[in-house]
This record gives C-alpha cells, sequence and structure tokens, in this order.
C-alpha cells in the first residue's frame, strides 16, 4: 500500500468473459468504503423486441441473446410458453432435450474451465500462453468441448444459436445411427472429464467464503438441469409461476443491468448453489470422484467453483450416455401446441444459473408481454459483496497483482453481462 491520499487504480477491460464491464473500488483509509460492478454495456430490449411476435418466436429469438448458452434460452422459452398453453412435453422428447441440454453444458463448462479461468490458477495470461506450455491439456479441453459441440449440432441443428428446436419437441429427430455415433465421442469424453477434474483438483485455490442465500432448481430423482422446481436455501420450494413473488428486480445507478433479491436478500445461483442444493443426488460414483478431488456436500468457496464446473461436466456425459442407451424414437418430433390466452412460467439451468422466462399470450398466440430474468443480473449483488470481502483482505497490494486477482475473483462467477444487459475496467481510489 502506498502512502498517496488518493489511489486510482485503472484496468482497460476485463479479459476472458463475455460482455464488458467495470468494477469501481473507494477505499478510505484501511477500509473499503464502496464496490460498484458497473456494467455499461446497452440493454438490447429482447422483452420489448418480443412484444407483438407470434408465441412460436421466442425459442429462436431469445437464443440470440447469448452464444455461449443459447441451448438454455430455448428450453426456458419453451418451457414457459408451453406452460401458457397447457402442454407439458414427456417421455423421449424431454429425454432428447436433456441430452441437447447436456451438450450445452459440456461446452459451455468446458470453455470456462480451459480457455477463461485455469490460466489463472495456472499463473498464465491467457489460453494462448496454455497452448504453447502445455498444447496436450488444451487439446484435451477442445476435444471435450468438441464432444458437447457435436451433440448440440446433431439435436440443435448447429452448435450456435440452434435452429432445430421448436414448441412441443424438434421439427427433426435423429437416427439411430447418429446417436449411435456419439458413444465413441462420449467414451472419450468421459476420461477427458475423469482427467479434467483431476487435473482443477490440484489447482491452489485462494481462501474465501460465503454465505448468500443460494437459489438452484431441484428436480425428482436427479440433477435438475432442463427441468424442476426453484428452491431457496433459506425460502424453501416454490413454483415458477411464483417467481416473481420472490425474485424482485430494481434499478441501481451505476449498472445497465437490473439487480435481484429473493425475497429482500441477495442470492447466488449457479455451480455453487446447485453443487450445495443437489450433490446428494448425482450418481454414486460421481459424487465418489467429487470427493477425491475435494469436495464435500457444501461448497462455498468461489474459487472452487471450477471445481464443481469439472463435476458437472462429467456428469453431463455420463447423463447423455445414459440417454444415448436408453433411446427409443418417439412417434412425432414434436406434439401439438395450440395457442390459448395465458401466462407460462418457466425455468432451467443455465450452465451460470438458473434463467427465468414468463410470457403473456393472447388468444391467438400473440406475446402481449415477456420478461426474462437471466443468471448474472441476479449474481450481480453477491458477486459486489463477494468482492469487497476479498478486497479487503488484499488492500496491501500493488495495483497490478490486486487488479490481477480482482479479475480473477470476478471470472469464478463466469459472467455472462451480455446477457445482463437488460467487465472489467477497474478503478481503485484509495484515500
Amino acid at each position: 500500500m502506498t502512502h498517496r491520499s488518493h489511489r486510482l487504480l485503472t484496468v482497460g477491460s476485463l479479459a476472458r468473459v463475455e460482455g464488458e464491464g467495470a468494477l469501481h473500488i473507494s477505499v478510505r483509509g484501511s477500509r473499503v468504503e464502496d464496490i460498484r460492478l458497473e456494467i455499461y454495456e446497452p440493454p438490447r430490449y429482447f422483452e420489448a423486441l418480443l412484444r407483438g411476435r407470434a408465441y412460436t418466436e421466442p425459442p429462436d429469438i431469445t437464443a440470440r441473446i447469448c452464444g455461449i448458452c443459447p441451448v438454455a434460452y430455448q428450453m426456458s422459452a419453451c418451457r414457459a410458453v408451453e406452460d401458457a398453453c397447457g402442454v407439458t412435453v414427456e417421455g423421449q422428447l424431454a429425454e432428447l432435450r436433456r441430452l441437447l441440454y447436456c451438450g450445452e453444458w459440456i461446452e459451455s463448462h468446458t470453455l470456462h474451465v480451459y480457455l477463461l479461468h485455469a490460466p489463472d490458477f495456472l499463473g498464465l495470461p491467457d489460453a494462448l500462453a496454455l497452448a504453447r506450455t502445455r498444447p496436450e491439456l488444451l487439446q484435451r479441453g477442445l476435444r471435450l468441448k468438441k464432444a458437447g459441440n457435436e451433440i448440440v449440432e446433431l439435436l440443435g441443428g448447429r452448435a450456435i444459436h440452434p435452429i432445430n428446436v421448436r414448441l412441443g419437441g424438434f421439427h427433426r429427430l435423429p437416427e439411430r445411427a447418429e446417436l449411435d455415433r456419439l458413444t465413441a465421442v462420449l467414451r472419450q469424453a468421459r476420461t477427458d472429464a475423469e482427467d479434467t477434474l483431476g487435473w482443477v483438483a490440484g489447482f491452489d485455490f485462494p481462501e474465501l467464503a460465503v454465505g448468500h442465500e443460494l437459489l438452484a432448481l431441484q428436480g425428482r430423482g436427479g440433477y435438475a438441469i432442463d427441468a424442476g422446481v426453484p428452491y431457496g436455501s433459506r425460502t424453501g420450494a416454490f413454483t415458477a409461476a411464483d417467481f416473481e413473488s420472490h425474485v424482485l428486480e430494481r434499478q441501481v445507478p451505476h449498472s445497465t443491468a437490473l439487480y435481484a433479491e429473493l425475497d429482500g436478500r441477495r442470492y447466488l445461483t449457479g455451480p455453487l448453489a446447485r453443487w450445495s442444493l443437489n450433490s446428494a443426488v448425482l450418481p454414486p460414483d460421481i459424487r465418489g470422484l467429487a470427493a477425491e478431488a475435494g469436495l464435500g456436500p457444501i461448497c462455498d468457496n468461489p474459487f472452487r467453483s471450477i471445481l464443481v464446473r469439472a463435476v458437472e461436466v462429467l456428469w453431463a456425459v455420463t447423463e447423455a450416455q445414459r440417454i444415448i442407451e436408453r433411446y427409443e424414437p418417439p412417434p412425432v418430433p414434436a406434439v401439438p401446441v395450440p395457442p390459448r390466452a395465458g401466462v407460462g412460467h418457466g425455468a432451467t439451468e443455465a450452465p451460470r444459473g438458473l434463467l427465468y422466462h414468463r410470457y403473456e399470450l393472447d388468444g391467438d398466440g400473440t406475446i402481449r408481454a415477456a420478461t426474462i430474468i437471466p443468471p448474472t443480473a441476479q449474481n450481480q449483488a453477491a458477486i459486489e459483496a463477494d468482492l469487497r470481502a476479498f478486497v479487503q483482505d488484499r488492500l496491501h497490494l500493488g495495483d497490478a497483482e490486486l487488479t490481477r486477482q480482482c479479475e480473477q475473483a470476478i471470472r469464478n462467477y463466469d459472467p455472462c453481462i451480455s446477457c445482463a444487459a437488460h467487465f472489467l475496467d477497474l478503478t481503485v481510489e484509495r484515500r
């Protein structure tokens, strides 16, 4: 720490996250006085764009919100519109949707682990440096990500912004031979996922314990991903229809993204919440490997979220194998979803956390209103609180090191700032 009365620290932009933002830190003496996570990306008005559109359009339109997790937006949109229309997709069509979702989890989590977050723990500036120093590691990561891409391409028609998803199911069903070709890919992916978990288990994790309320979906008989009931660690279970009765959004002056509170409290959604609330329902072999990697039944250190993501990749690979092994072609690629007036709600688990959609429809299926609450926006208040505690313990650091560690702390949450716009210039002001 310097003896200057005023100290200003600025970083041009945060690397290795999707989107742009800033972090302003004000320090008076030896105390962090104020922290503001400033998201300055302009709102993209997707909710307004959906008004007046046909009820069949949200799965394709909302997929464009995010290039990393388009399936999450498609599945939440489908569930919400189908709920408004009184339709439930079950059986093998639901299983195929879950398989598609597994593909997205594999590719998204793997991208974050290898290309965005691991360089921090290895003391490297970026994934290019990892490619130079340990090319075999990056090759393993790209191979694992490609396995997820192949699932999304087969079920979704293409890896980015899939086009094969529709209300009630799919435009086209996969052939048995096409699914069988994924078997060898997933066999290798299982090995790569186990090796990835063992690799990240050896990282040195800074100490940081958080005590936010946790929010995640809980499902019947398995790890919730594409369906389930919202569950808060203090609030308990509530239906998706009651989501906006518990989760309230508010505007803050320093961000274009809305902040969210769960029954008046800040909360955290995403890997730590899913693991702490649902790890007991994972298959015993997955739980055993997670325990060997150092994960207990509760994980409250955001730096260890990379471990949870690695476990979720491993689970998604094994779940994909299970679905393909038991697949029986359904009689039709999609069940009918006739329009009707009503309000529908849908929630799924994007890789970054719980994603909620709400649509109000006219009798002919015209969308009267839409609400989309992405996980990054829900996590912003918790991120700020965690950064306050993190920075308070590190005020002795110089500008460069404090900046580096703050950037790493932000990447713990894998924020998708583009989704949240409805990161990081870093400014530290010391007085």
